[in-house]
């Protein structure tokens, strides 16, 4: 849940940050994919250490 809740802020992030930059719509969808990507890295990391403490 918490990759997917990354993905998701990644994307919104991505999107919104390239805009600002006066991206075309190739940036757009560049940056969406990298910083979706990112938070959903980081976001299994904080779902396997959540789950090792909880066990």
């Amino acid at each position: 849940m918490i990759v997917i809740a990354g993905l998701v802020i990644g994307l919104l992030f991505g999107a919104t940050l390239a805009k600002r930059r006066k991206g075309k719509t190739k940036d757009l969808l560049q940056y969406a994919a990298a910083y979706a990507i990112l938070f959903s890295i980081i976001g299994l990391f904080v779902t396997v250490i959540v789950h090792r403490v909880a066990i």
